[in-house]
């Protein structure tokens, strides 16, 4: 007599005994359950990852805390304020464009007065920079709602930085105090008037005098208590200090040469 053979109810799998049972798997996964399973893992972890990255993707606002204190993290919403305005820093960038623009007004006397290569090349470069920085001042006071010249009443005020009247756009029209440094209405004239040597001379010993009250306006700027605090106003003046120092070096040089020759 042989032995029973029973066969389960579950589908794809025989159990067969002897004199007692045993189970062989016998489950078969066809290929197109099998890409089904894998599409739907691909999705999931599809999902997973675009998520994370959505997240990730978020500004993250950190605010230091004090000394001893932790950082906090504040929501994506948190929008950045201006650091508090000092007066003397709105002064500083109104002075400092009527002084670049002194500045701009010599150099372009170089094309009418001289044929030295290097005062051309030195002037176009004064020029260009102080061009662009007058730019950023005038943008740097608009943005916090100040107007780019100082007022009147405010310059009558200022005995320490002021030394002459003129206009530096139109020396024979409106009269307007000077900023240190700035060259007077007869070092101008005398300028306009000189040519060839003449005028090198005026010119390197006038921009010296000129870069020489910059410096002058930049070191009141850093003496006044609570000046000079704005990050951005703070490295321009400080390339001023450094690149106008350059280029009095570079002057005083061929000054050097000019007595030498």
């Amino acid at each position: 007599m042989t032995a029973p053979r029973i066969r389960a109810s579950a589908p794809g799998i025989a159990i067969s005994g002897v004199p007692g049972l045993s189970c062989k798997p016998a489950v078969k996964v066809t290929i197109p359950f099998a890409c089904l399973v894998l599409l739907g893992l691909a999705c999931v972890l599809s999902s997973a990852m675009s998520e994370q990255q959505n997240d990730s993707g978020k500004p993250v606002v950190v605010q230091p805390g004090a000394p001893g204190e932790p950082s906090k993290t504040l929501p994506p919403s948190t929008k950045a304020t201006l650091p508090p305005l000092s007066q003397a820093d709105v002064e500083f960038m109104q002075g400092m464009i009527m002084h670049h623009a002194q500045a701009i007004e010599i150099t372009a006397l170089i094309d009418s007065h001289t044929e030295n290569k290097d005062l051309h090349g030195l002037g176009g470069r004064i020029s260009r920079s102080q061009s662009d920085e007058i730019k950023f001042m005038q943008r740097w006071l608009a943005v916090r709602g100040e107007p780019v010249s100082m007022p009147p009443q405010k310059m009558s005020g200022m005995d320490r930085n002021m030394y002459q009247h003129m206009d530096h756009a139109n020396p024979s029209h409106e009269a307007m105090h000077l900023m240190p440094g700035m060259l007077t209405p007869e070092q101008m004239e005398a300028l306009r008037k000189a040519r060839g040597a003449e005028f090198d001379r005026l010119f390197l010993t006038g921009m010296m005098q000129h870069h020489g009250g910059a410096l002058t306006m930049v070191q009141d700027l850093f003496d006044t208590a609570g000046a000079g605090q704005d990050a951005e106003l703070f490295n321009f003046a400080t390339d001023v200090d450094t690149g106008q120092r350059a280029e009095i070096k570079i002057m005083q040089e061929m000054l050097d040469r000019r007595h030498d020759q």
